[in-house]
């Protein structure tokens, strides 16, 4: 629950966007530790009722750290915090992402001007980090002689990967190990989790899912916790890599599940009265899939049936369809199904490119699977 929930719930559409914004940018603070200011939170509220714009709010709250006569031990932080969240805030609501390394630094640099001296800066040392959850030991991080090679290399084989034919549990676990990989390699001083988050969000909305906000609003703590069990293996402790608990964030995040996200769980050789594991077991609440076949129009289903694991142009859709009013056909199967992001453009920046094709993305995958296994 957060201050924003009424804009949420009740606001509109543009209002619920920026609070769900703005409530992902502020919970992210918690990674670090971190708690914005009461100022930020009220300046947040004004740019989600328009009556400021984002740039506005950012030029509020540097000129409020400036102006205050009376400084505290908190300012530091408040100001990080403060800076931070501002400007996650506007990168969400661009809902842009650069899949490239250069994209990926961009963030780092965007999110910390201001705050990080090395903002934008790939590390050129070698990090260790002591651990709550590890009992105070560290995941191995990445040499930083094979930072940039490293972040090309998964992004690459992120970008040429297919989730074609995949069940929604594969889906999962491969989300999670890519982003537990980027995270890995711990490409910066310091933001590392808050930069992986806002890429991780962007990428997953470019490729069709819808997110669930509220995570990263309420579990950020237990997301970065969860990368870190993701990543560390100690023989000598009998600790493995561990993907069960992202796999469990993912799977509320991306499938509207209610896997229990619980940080004490995820401690190193607990006591025995914390000694549990997260179940992977849906709730009896319908998972996102199937409210969002319960909603589909049957044109919408048709078209995702069709078009399957192919690329296919318009025109070739309409034959497969049987269908030769273009405008009904647009209106009622092709647009409502762009809009539900089921489907997208094979060149998205050229929407007249002459070898236009239409696929359907990695949320139109998963109900395409789940159709087809309807029908076997």
């Amino acid at each position: 629950m957060t201050e924003f929930d009424y804009y949420i719930q009740q606001g509109e559409p543009s209002q619920r966007e920026k609070a769900e914004a703005w409530a992902v940018a502020i919970g992210l603070q918690d990674v670090d530790g971190l708690k914005p200011s009461q100022y930020l939170r009220d300046t947040a509220k004004r740019h989600i009722e328009g009556d400021i714009s984002i740039k506005d709010a950012q030029r509020l709250v540097h000129s409020y750290y400036q102006s205050k006569t009376t400084r505290t031990a908190d300012d530091g932080e408040q100001f990080e915090a403060d800076s931070v969240a501002s400007k996650i805030a506007e990168l969400l609501e661009s809902n842009t992402v650069g899949f490239t390394l250069q994209g990926y630094v961009a963030i780092h640099k965007h999110l910390f001007t201001g705050v990080y001296k090395f903002a934008g800066r790939i590390r050129d040392y070698n990090i260790t980090k002591k651990e709550w959850v590890l009992r105070g030991d560290t995941v191995s991080y990445l040499n930083y002689m094979d930072i940039r090679p490293a972040i090309e290399y998964d992004l690459e084989q992120e970008r040429t990967f297919s989730y074609k034919g995949l069940s929604q549990d594969e889906i999962i676990a491969h989300i999670a190990r890519f982003t537990a990989g980027l995270w890995q390699i711990h490409a910066f001083g310091e933001g590392n989790t808050r930069t992986t988050a806002v890429f991780t969000i962007l990428y997953l909305r470019s490729i069709g899912f819808d997110i669930d906000n509220s995570l990263f609003a309420d579990n950020s703590w237990y997301f970065r916790n969860a990368l870190v069990r993701a990543n560390y293996k100690n023989a000598t402790k009998g600790v493995d890599y561990d993907y069960l608990f992202l796999e469990s964030f993912f799977r509320n995040l991306l499938l509207g599940e209610h896997n229990e996200l619980k940080n004490r769980y995820m401690l190193i050789n607990p006591p025995a009265e914390l000694q549990r594991t997260p179940s992977s077991t849906p709730s009896s609440t319908p998972s996102s899939t199937e409210n969002m076949l319960a909603a589909l129009s049957e044109p919408v289903s048709r078209l995702i049936k069709v078009i399957g694991e192919q690329q296919v142009s318009k025109r070739e859709l309409m034959q497969m369809l049987g269908l030769k009013d273009r405008a009904n056909f647009e209106d009622y199967s092709l647009r409502p199904a762009m809009q539900a992001g089921y489907v997208h453009l094979l060149y998205p920046y050229s929407p007249k490119h002459p070898r236009q094709k239409y696929l359907l993305t990695v949320k139109g995958l998963m109900i395409y699977q789940t159709l087809q296994h309807s029908n076997s």
